[in-house]
């Protein structure tokens, strides 16, 4: 039997826990519209920034390691679709919205800069008497603003609870609204679950590439507790584990015990505050889906081994620091030569000013065609 989106409302209703979000109760899009016969709201949603262009771009901009050095390194989209994985994971065990989860998880990063954090740094550096610059915001601008391709507005007219989902940041700071509802001070459970879903992924899958890279070694992990502690629970499980599939495998149980530690948080605290609404989850006494403090004791010390040993190894920085001046040259040569942008970009000038079109245009560059304009204009 072919579903109707009405009858996917109503499995929605009597499987979703009373504190997950409704595609029939969402908050709408800021441009009316009809809505479809068969896809639920969220599930149009996740197909629009899946289509869209500056998700596509993902897949040639920075993780850690720049684009193009190794076919296996994980790049933004690897990186996105692998963080979808585990909000979708712990939305279906918390009987959250996996479509709302998976709105927010797929569209967190589409406003990232080329090479990474490095070229975000850069930028804000660049546009510090214009604003700024933070990849939050530019997603959000993708989103709302910079995605040209349906008729009749601009941005991708996503509903609010996406949009809500996207503004991590802004909920954090007290009465802040969208639309004239709040975002805060918590988020619904759906966007908290992006946000903590995009911490387990970068610290399991991150150490993955640099050991690949040779740039940290395993003798240095075991010096860590939380790599301990998961290497136990799998020499445990596989007592045998030849030694050169060792690594993998703990990485892989590196998601599992953070999961499972999310989890149990969850449990503990739904059951102790009994949240009714989303509304509910966004006033509770704190957030729901969070890490334990155990658990953020083991994770503290092995983040900062991360950013000393992986993120700001002279072979990363150095790389990335060149590329960076790259980034750095192009944007300059745009500001004094915006005949060289493209010609959507051109047209928002007058709207969006200069420096903010010019910002646009070079946060939407990968990271190979940032290169390749870097040398075209012989910069």
């Amino acid at each position: 039997m072919i579903q109707s989106r009405t009858e996917r409302e109503k499995l929605e209703e009597a499987w979703l826990s009373p504190f997950a979000a409704r595609s029939s109760q969402s908050r709408g899009r800021v441009h009316p519209e009809s809505r479809h016969s068969r896809r639920v709201d969220f599930q149009r949603d996740r197909d629009r920034i899946v289509n869209c262009k500056s998700f596509r771009r993902l897949e040639y901009k920075t993780q850690v390691f720049i684009n193009g050095t190794a076919d296996h390194y994980r790049t933004r989209l690897t990186h996105t679709i692998e963080m979808a994985s585990v909000g979708r994971t712990l939305s279906r065990a918390m009987r959250a919205n996996e479509d709302l989860t998976a709105c927010i998880c797929l569209a967190h990063d589409i406003g990232h800069s080329p090479f990474g954090h490095c070229g975000e740094r850069a930028l804000n550096e660049l546009m510090a008497d214009h604003g700024g610059f933070d990849h939050n915001e530019q997603s959000l601008r993708w989103v709302e603003l910079l995605e040209a391709d349906y008729p009749g507005h601009d941005g991708c007219n996503l509903t609010w609870e996406v949009r809500a989902g996207l503004r991590k940041h802004e909920s954090r700071d007290a009465g802040r609204m969208l639309d004239g509802y709040p975002i805060g001070p918590f988020q619904y459970a759906e966007g908290q679950i992006a946000d903590i879903a995009d911490d387990i992924t970068y610290q399991a899958h991150d150490v993955a590439d640099g050991l690949d890279a040779g740039l940290i070694h395993e003798a240095e992990l075991e010096q860590l507790e939380l790599w301990r502690f998961a290497r136990d629970r799998v020499m445990k499980e596989y007592p045998a584990c030849p030694a050169d599939r060792l690594a993998p495998t703990v990485i892989r149980c590196l998601f599992t015990v953070q999961i499972e530690d999310v989890l149990e948080l969850v449990r503990e605290r739904a059951d102790a505050w009994k949240p009714g609404s989303p509304d509910e989850v966004m006033h509770a006494p704190d957030r729901l889906v969070d890490f334990s403090e155990g658990m953020r004791s083991m994770l503290e010390p092995f983040r900062t081994f991360l950013f000393d040993h992986l993120y700001y190894h002279p072979d990363v920085k150095s790389a990335n620091d060149e590329a960076v001046e790259m980034m750095k040259g192009l944007f300059l040569h745009y500001l004094d030569h915006p005949e060289d942008l493209g010609l959507k970009a051109r047209g928002r000038i007058a709207s969006e000013g200069l420096e903010r079109t010019v910002c646009d245009y070079v946060a939407g560059c990968t990271d190979r065609y940032a290169i390749e304009e870097f040398k075209r204009f012989g910069l």
